[in-house]
């Protein structure tokens, strides 16, 4: 049989979405080789469509600003919060942490594309329609078997491997890196709409995060885009959806029913798109790197979408292993733990600390509380502005004693 021929790359990258976008870029924009393997192709639907300012910075980094501002994107300017007749919003230009006053809202199947096409203008290789379908990492340089759309394979060596695969999680499948996540099994249905919204107080610039009137730990999502749709969503634990229309649509707009303020808001809407849902979306890895190896985003670890950390996290994550790697593939001695690892987990368990303070209600106390200290609103909002690395914030280096504090006060005022 004839000798196959290994493809010889620098660095090859499992995904072209936003941390594969981004990494390839910042990879290519400093001299190295690099090659995207990605599954799908471009456009294709994802969810996770409200960004975080912190976002931009990456984006800027990467070489992309002008062209997502160019793009007519959605602005988004902060996150506004319902609860019956709670109402409260954050402003992304009035937080404690230095960074954007601004982001957007995106329509994600045009988002990627657009990172991805930026990136490949700036050089990088990207093959879409095909897959990892094997791994050795054990190997002086990593070996990868990609397989083509029509069945054919061929094997590549590269001197490292980041996986931005996101809900595909490609190495951790492979190398057997996937633990459970502590976070309850979540469900999520959601769809997107002609929304026809012509409330006055409906603030297009924000999203909205709707908690329903009963059950605090079910909330809905609304995204609105620059041409006239929205994205809606709802999100419960897995008992919330036992005796429920199988019917996603009708399961959906039942769950919307029971929340007057957001069936309010949505009573116009043209429902014309079929919904969809994802489950049990929360995971972890036993490690974020190995040798020759390293995890981006949701490849690694998701959290929840309560407060759109995803694409922030992923972003990060990119931007701080394209930092290392770099170092490495020039020759220096680097550490992954203690220069990836750590750091990009410090700002991971911020976000976990109000995630699970927004289900157990403490977060969700300070959310909805009336009044309060105006310098403590601008910490918590920049924190939903994605600054969660940001530790001059208290309410990030520290956080859990913060949040228990600052909630029982607000506890104590609400009695």
């Amino acid at each position: 049989m004839p000798t196959v021929e290994i493809e010889q790359r620098q660095v090859v990258i499992i995904g072209a979405g936003p941390s594969g976008a981004i990494a390839a870029a910042l990879l290519k924009r400093k001299g190295h080789d690099v090659l995207v393997i990605e599954r799908q192709h471009f456009p294709r639907f994802s969810i996770g469509e409200s960004l975080l300012c912190h976002c931009l910075d990456f984006v800027e980094e990467a070489g992309m600003l002008d062209a997502v501002n160019a793009a007519g994107f959605q602005l988004k300017n902060g996150a506004a919060f319902a609860w019956g007749e709670h109402y409260s919003a954050f402003d992304f230009g009035d937080t404690f942490s230095a960074g954007k006053p601004t982001t957007f809202q995106v329509q994600r199947a045009d988002f990627d594309k657009l990172l991805a096409d930026q990136a490949a203008l700036q050089g990088v290789e990207i093959r879409y329609g095909e897959a990892i379908v094997s791994v050795d990492v054990e190997c002086p340089r990593p070996h990868l078997q990609v397989q083509r759309e029509d069945g054919s394979q061929y094997p590549v060596q590269a001197a490292f491997i980041l996986d931005a695969s996101g809900y595909g999680r490609v190495l951790p499948r492979l190398l057997d890196l996937e633990v459970a996540s502590n976070f309850p099994l979540r469900q999520a249905v959601f769809t997107h709409v002609q929304d026809r919204i012509d409330s006055p107080a409906f603030e297009r610039e924000k999203i909205l995060i709707t908690t329903h009137p009963t059950q605090r730990d079910i909330w809905f999502w609304t995204i609105p885009f620059s041409n006239g749709r929205c994205s809606v969503g709802v999100v419960a634990a897995a008992e919330h959806f036992v005796g429920r229309s199988d019917d996603l649509d009708a399961c959906l707009r039942g769950f919307i029913a029971e929340t007057p303020s957001l069936a309010g808001v949505l009573e116009n809407a043209v429902w014309d798109t079929e919904a969809r849902t994802i489950g049990g979306y929360s995971a972890n890895v036993k490690t974020l790197h190995g040798p020759g190896f390293a995890l981006l985003g949701n490849a690694a670890e998701f959290l929840d979408p309560v407060f759109s950390s995803g694409v922030t996290i992923a972003m990060r994550s990119a931007s701080m292993a394209a930092a290392v790697l770099d170092r490495q593939l020039q020759g220096h001695s680097v550490d992954w733990q203690r220069e990836f690892a750590e750091p990009l987990k410090r700002g991971v368990d911020t976000f976990r600390c109000y995630v699970e303070g927004w289900y157990n209600g403490t977060f969700q106390d300070v959310i909805y509380h009336q009044g309060g200290n105006a310098e403590i609103r601008r910490m918590i909002s920049a924190i939903l502005a994605g600054y969660a690395w940001d530790e001059r914030n208290p309410f990030v280096s520290e956080a859990r004693r913060r949040l228990k504090m600052i909630s029982q006060l607000c506890a104590r005022d609400a009695t």
